[in-house]
């Protein structure tokens, strides 16, 4: 049979899930950006309920196989059935199922990227952005429109890590809500995207424009 109960989710998906993590993670572990074993990758599998695959903890990123995740509910949680066996989801899956159910991303990564802590740490109420061509990149004017990059508090609580970050994309915070990245101070960044592909882009182009902002202050 070519799919299993109850997720109804066939083989050939979660090949591909897993095939797609693994490059993506390859590429980060390569940038730096996902030292030792640190680090996580998620693409949406289905929304309802939803459903993600995200990377195995533990695991050298620069090294996985299309076999290294983890099912993951809304919650983070490990849904007993194919994929990912023998490995154990990271707590921050919670975290990750958060932003694709707030945000409806279909993939989210979560690196380390060295820029990202240290703007946190430099402008820990938000990293201001305008008049930069890769703003374009993120949905956004090249000129005449400031850009916040929203920061939050690390916590080792993921619920309260996930309320922190829902905070800032409630509509009364208009300024961020279209800014697909989130800094988690003295930790790294979170980034999303349609999928992995976009929520890589979207990572690059943040990294780049922080360390601007960085070097430039």
């Amino acid at each position: 049979m070519n799919q299993f109960s109850p997720l109804g989710i066939t083989d050939a998906t979660l090949v591909a899930a897993g095939t797609a993590l693994a490059a993506e993670a390859a590429r980060f572990a390569g940038l730096g950006w996902m030292r030792g074993t640190s680090g996580n990758l998620s693409v949406t599998l289905e929304r309802d309920p939803l459903l993600l695959a995200v990377t195995g903890s533990g695991l050298d990123k620069g090294e996985l196989t299309a076999a290294d995740f983890v099912i993951v509910d809304r919650d983070g949680e490990r849904v007993e059935g194919r994929g990912g066996s023998g490995h154990r989801p990271s707590a921050e899956a919670g975290l990750h199922a958060r932003i694709a159910r707030i945000t409806g991303a279909g993939a989210v990564v979560h690196v380390h990227a060295l820029p990202a802590v240290v703007a946190a740490h430099h402008w820990p109420d938000g990293v201001v952005l305008r008049d930069l061509e890769m703003l374009k990149g993120l949905g956004h004017l090249a000129h005449d429109e400031t850009v916040v990059i929203p920061v939050v508090q690390n916590s080792q609580d993921m619920t309260e890590l996930g309320d922190a970050f829902e905070s800032r994309y409630l509509p009364a915070t208009v300024d961020v809500a279209e800014v697909p990245v989130v800094l988690v101070a003295n930790h790294g960044m979170y980034a999303w995207g349609a999928d992995l592909k976009q929520a890589r882009w979207h990572a690059e182009l943040i990294e780049w424009m922080l360390r601007f902002a960085i070097e430039t202050r």
